[in-house]
């Protein structure tokens, strides 16, 4: 099992970007990568919450990881500190066994330079799932989330 380690600077404090982790509205529009659309079907935003969330392409050729065209995961909040960090272990609803397994994301938020450090760290990546696509996602979803915070 491989990971992904992902840092990002926003111009924003960081009791604001810990709320956009936090709030289902927001977490709907940042936590996509382009191409895709989120339908979050469950969300309890607190430790021991369940996280349930389908990522479907937009274009056909996209394939899926639960369905043709969907990506649907499942998982838990296992850790959060206002303001500072969110733990969570997701897995994908698949039959594949390539794909299957529990994975940890967890994003700690540090002040620097009058804004906030975001380290996102996505651990337990399974066989099936490419670093490099996997990188590329979290980079994609955490230029959404800057966007989303340094608006206000």
């Amino acid at each position: 099992m491989s990971s992904t380690h992902i840092r990002r600077h926003v111009r924003a404090p960081r009791e604001r970007v810990y709320r956009a982790l936090l709030d289902v509205r927001a977490v709907a529009l940042w936590k996509v990568p382009d191409g895709m659309t989120s339908h979050i079907h469950t969300f309890e935003p607190h430790e021991g919450g369940s996280i349930r969330i389908s990522l479907t392409y937009e274009a056909p050729t996209g394939t899926g990881k639960t369905t043709a065209h969907t990506d649907t995961y499942h998982g838990r909040f296992v850790k959060l500190v206002p303001n500072e960090q969110v733990v969570e272990v997701d897995e994908f609803e698949t039959a594949d066994p390539a794909l299957r397994g529990e994975m940890t994301i967890s994003i700690t938020l540090t002040d620097a330079d009058g804004g906030t450090d975001i380290l996102a760290v996505h651990e337990g990546l399974p066989s099936g799932v490419s670093p490099a696509d996997n990188e590329l996602g979290w980079q994609l979803s955490l230029a959404k989330l800057a966007a989303l915070v340094e608006a206000g």
